[in-house]
């Protein structure tokens, strides 16, 4: 008896193998990432102009005392098109928004807003992810909340869609 048991449990283990196997599939934990600058000052940097007649960032501009919105994206960014007329909405409702351009020439930035729209009061050059990279960013888009003292609030990761604006909205009023 005991031995026709014993033919059954390598079955056994790989059926419970594989329903571990697809129940964690099926229920995935957390996998977002946050940046390590929540709640701190934005790293120190000054970025030269990104474009002609678009004034350069640095991080002092990020403590003016206003809160800003800052956009990682690039123009080879098919998320970032989507995302485009979204910071445009938000950029009419009076967010002040800036933007980083990652690994981006300026010729394709220059269609790039040209095509879908220009949201960004100061645009900063990132060509090699450096400032990326300090503020803990993992890829375009993505987008912080910065309060007026220039303290990192909230991370957005991908694209910011239409239903996330009233949450984006409330956010920003609460870093005033």
């Amino acid at each position: 008896m005991v031995s026709k048991w014993l033919r059954f449990l390598p079955v056994v283990l790989v059926a419970l193998v594989v329903g571990a196997m697809v129940w964690r599939l099926a229920n995935p934990p957390d996998s977002t990432v946050q940046s390590q600058l929540i709640g701190k000052p934005v790293p120190n940097f000054e970025a030269r102009q990104a474009l002609p007649g678009k004034p350069a960032l640095a991080s002092a501009d990020l403590a003016d005392g206003e809160p800003k919105l800052v956009n990682f994206f690039a123009s080879w960014c098919v998320p970032c098109i989507a995302e485009a007329p979204v910071l445009m909405e938000l950029q009419k409702r009076g967010i002040r928004i800036v933007g980083i351009a990652v690994r981006d020439r300026p010729e394709d930035l220059a269609q790039f807003l040209g095509q879908h729209g220009d949201p960004f009061e100061r645009i900063a050059p990132d060509p090699q992810s450096q400032l990326q990279f300090a503020f803990g960013s993992a890829g375009v888009p993505e987008t912080f909340l910065v309060d007026g003292r220039g303290i990192v609030r909230m991370e957005h990761v991908g694209p910011i869609v239409s239903s996330d604006v009233p949450d984006i909205i409330r956010a920003v009023e609460s870093a005033r």
